[in-house]
């Protein structure tokens, strides 16, 4: 590949020039997967950059694209960047306040939307987004009657573009040689956890760079294929699904639906996978769901040949030795149990798995290595390009986030806080300079706000936000969200939000997994009427307060982190929503917000009430509002002395 292709444009012309009959996009309808060629996506691609430039679209401007993981929404990415413009896709399940502050801080014209929903959103925004100009919809279903003033088909915008192409025909290439590799590529919005979110400038070089250095450590080819699922809002799916693949030439394949991803991924079967925790939880979450409803004797393989794997399954992954004897029965728990089971989850082909932005269990972890998946994890942000460090082939660890990548700098401040400084560093945030200027030094080192150390192996760790990081009021270590990641470590436990900072002692509230705890109260004859019934329940404190001793039992061997043992807790009546302002739409937890909204159960947390009403306005999804009230029991958990280290015999 020459060394001129610096721009998305210039690389997606050059693969349909070499490999224009490769398959390079991919999106199953209505149960058949359809298949766009390179040459294909391109002509698509010239298509829809001529349309939007006959309808006025220039050079500089912004165009927000929202909705699901479409090819024609991809396409609308490269067609902005084409004519020098800058996608702003926004997250899909965003309700439409929570988008009117982007679309007017972008200064929208010009949408790109999939459906009717996304319509009605813009719709409902309309007289608050006076610059908005024009929305394109993919899918017509429902539209018929719309007012047409302010909607076009993305077909009829193509078929003008294709009429503007016959009659400019060096516009299209003339318009992709301007482009430079500091132009700004994209601009994505952080979630906004504190405040209003910034628009995050990523450039050409960023993401090209940084793409390029992860494609060559993991040795990827145009041979992959890959499952694009995740957010086109979120920087990782922009740099999985559409910078690497437009670097390496490489097919992404669009699922049916959110509902439908399990399925899709067994019949693509990618190679190169990324997913959150999350959904690694609820994979094996439904994985155990099924195998405690299994017959005696699949439940007795099951626990027999996961015994082997969890003993010699990482090792032999690795290229480390293992006995001759455990080695045969791996391979036979490959036959009867493992190769089945990735078979189920989807995951036979992939060379390599990668998870971030939270921590994942230890035990979940293992659990996938185990079976043969190459999962690792990696450290990143929006404002990185997301490759920072990740976790070398053969050194992995469950507790670190791996090596720096390739011309990435790494630095801990004399704070605790990861500085970094990299090829993929933001350009700046959009309309604000003085954060732009809080967030990233005159050396280029970007100020992370995370707090972590490196290991004895060189290894990055990790252990909060730096902001978040307190101290009791003995003056013990306090890092929340090392706590919640913990509890969440439980497939009982979905969401946890840990207080302790000034105080006496660390307290937590709970969700329960409602799926998990659910059927777990089913094959026990336990009757609920609901989550605020079944959260309630005493057997479902029982239940997670294991977790919590658990918890507390692995801090008590920590000299650092003992006396922050969660000694009160409580399981929340509802589950903490994105649509109630409770997360962001990434599933961080809005601290500061729960804190406000949920102050008298935090008031009860720390007294010796064992109970405390309560009351929450939650919203429904068709928009209307309703009030959840409980009486939130709170219970005491047992707290553990410091294990000493076991003395060789």
């Amino acid at each position: 590949m020459s060394g001129d292709l610096d721009t998305f444009p210039r690389l997606l012309l050059d693969h349909a020039a070499q490999r224009g009959d490769r398959p390079a996009m991919r999106e199953k309808d209505l149960g058949i997967w359809q298949t766009w060629t390179w040459a294909e996506m391109a002509d698509e691609v010239r298509a829809l950059a001529g349309g939007l430039a006959a309808l006025g679209f220039r050079r500089g401007e912004h165009l927000a694209i929202i909705g699901d993981n479409r090819p024609r929404l991809y396409w609308a990415m490269a067609a902005a960047q084409c004519l020098g413009g800058i996608p702003v896709p926004l997250y899909q399940d965003a309700v439409a306040d929570e988008m009117v502050f982007v679309l007017a801080d972008a200064d929208v014209r010009f949408v790109v939307v999939e459906d009717q929903e996304q319509v009605d959103k813009l719709f409902e925004l309309r007289s608050r987004l006076p610059a908005l100009k024009l929305l394109i919809y993919d899918d017509p279903r429902g539209l018929r009657h719309y007012p047409h003033d302010l909607l076009a088909r993305y077909e009829d915008v193509q078929s003008r573009g294709r009429t503007h192409h016959g009659e400019h025909p060096d516009f299209f290439r003339g318009e992709v040689d301007q482009g430079r590799p500091g132009d700004v590529a994209i601009m994505l919005y952080t979630s906004g956890t504190t405040g209003h979110p910034k628009g995050v400038m990523l450039t050409h070089d960023n993401l090209i760079r940084t793409g390029r250095a992860g494609n060559e450590r993991e040795h990827l080819t145009a041979d992959e294929e890959v499952l694009a699922y995740l957010p086109m809002a979120w920087v990782g799916d922009n740099l999985f699904s559409y910078t690497q693949g437009l670097i390496a030439g490489f097919c992404v394949n669009c699922p049916e639906s959110s509902d439908t991803v399990l399925t899709d991924m067994r019949e693509i079967g990618p190679t190169y996978f990324f997913a959150p925790p999350r959904v690694y939880e609820n994979l094996l979450t439904q994985v155990s769901i099924r195998m405690e409803d299994a017959g005696r004797v699949k439940r007795w393989l099951y626990a027999r040949f996961m015994q082997v794997a969890t003993r010699v399954g990482t090792r032999i992954l690795d290229g480390q030795s293992a006995p001759i004897g455990d080695r045969l029965l791996y391979a036979l728990g490959d036959v009867l149990i493992y190769g089945p089971l990735r078979n189920v989850l989807g995951m036979s082909r992939i060379r390599v798995a990668y998870t971030a932005g939270e921590a994942i269990g230890p035990d979940l972890f293992r659990f996938y290595r185990s079976l043969g998946i190459n999962l690792k994890q990696l450290y990143g942000s929006t404002e990185t390009s997301v490759f920072v460090c990740m976790q070398p082939d053969g050194a992995v660890k469950p507790d670190t986030v791996g090596t720096p990548a390739r011309d990435v700098e790494v630095r801990i401040s004399e704070q605790g806080e990861v500085l970094i400084r990299s090829p993929g560093v933001f350009h700046s945030y959009y309309k604000n300079p003085e954060a732009t200027q809080e967030a990233k030094s005159p050396e280029g080192w970007f100020h992370t706000g995370d707090a972590g150390f490196f290991d004895e192996d060189g290894q990055l760790k990790i252990i909060d936000r730096a902001k978040d990081v307190g101290r009791l009021l003995d003056g013990t270590l306090f890092a929340p969200k090392y706590l919640e990641n913990k509890l969440k470590f439980f497939p009982t436990i979905k969401e946890a939000v840990a207080f302790g900072d000034g105080r006496s002692f660390a307290g937590a509230f709970v969700n329960i997994d409602m799926q998990a705890v659910g059927n777990w109260a089913e094959r026990r004859g336990l009757p609920y009427s609901g989550y605020t019934d079944l959260a309630g329940r005493d057997e479902v404190y029982a239940l997670v307060q294991k977790c919590v001793e658990a918890v507390n039992r692995d801090l008590s061997r920590d000299p650092r982190l003992k006396g922050s043992q969660i000694r009160r807790f409580l399981v929340l009546h509802k589950e903490l929503d994105a649509d109630d302002g409770e997360l962001t739409r990434t599933r961080k937890v809005r601290r500061r917000f729960i804190a406000e909204r949920y102050a008298p159960l935090i008031e009860a947390l720390y007294s010796d009430r064992t109970s405390c009403p309560v009351e929450a306005q939650v919203k429904f999804e068709d928009g209307r509002t309703g009030t959840v009230r409980a009486e939130v029991k709170i219970r005491e958990a047992p707290l553990f002395q410091l294990e000493a280290p076991q003395r060789a015999a």
